[in-house]
């Protein structure tokens, strides 16, 4: 189900079918270093995964991360979407691509047109956000977009502290 589509983007809610790409990015290096090795390691715990994770949010929140794919093509290169966490009082925005699709500006155009969907679709008032403490990238990219650096927080089960943006809208 197509959710908005950008200049070159289409973001779309995930279904099982998209198994094989998510497995990849789960998997890629960057995803692992900058948001958590999930332990998905074939197609059939990618399928339980997007079953028990997108799919139950939409069904629940009615957002979730969204499959962001080129226009021309149809080919997945990321998500990104909204998050409800329990340890965050506001939704939070968030988005990863693979490596291969970065410094193109697709991160930018997808989570411009999710904050702009969360405002005035899903009438959001308030976007958080949160990066690990390394991810300089992350945090310049949700600057742009208008968030601004609150605090370090602690990260639920562990010892990491990661860095919350936040933004009225």
């Amino acid at each position: 189900m197509k959710i908005l589509e950008t200049e070159r983007l289409i973001l779309r809610r995930q279904t099982v079918e998209d198994a094989a790409f998510m497995l990849e990015l789960w998997n890629d290096p960057s995803w692992i270093q900058n948001i958590s090795d999930f332990g998905v390691r074939t197609v059939e715990e990618a399928r339980n995964r997007i079953a028990s994770g997108a799919i139950e949010q939409y069904a629940k929140w009615g957002y979730g991360f969204y499959l962001t794919e080129l226009k021309d093509g149809g080919i997945p290169i990321g998500i990104c979407g909204f998050a409800k966490r329990d340890f965050l009082e506001d939704p939070d925005v968030g988005f990863a691509f693979l490596p291969r699709y970065w410094g193109k500006g697709y991160a930018y155009e997808a989570a411009s047109a999710v904050m702009e969907y969360g405002k005035s679709v899903l009438g959001f008032t308030r976007i958080a956000a949160f990066t690990s403490e390394e991810n300089e990238a992350s945090g310049k990219l949700l600057e742009k977009l208008g968030l601004q650096f609150e605090q370090l927080i602690p990260y639920p089960g562990g010892d990491e502290r990661v860095r919350l943006y936040s933004v009225s809208v």
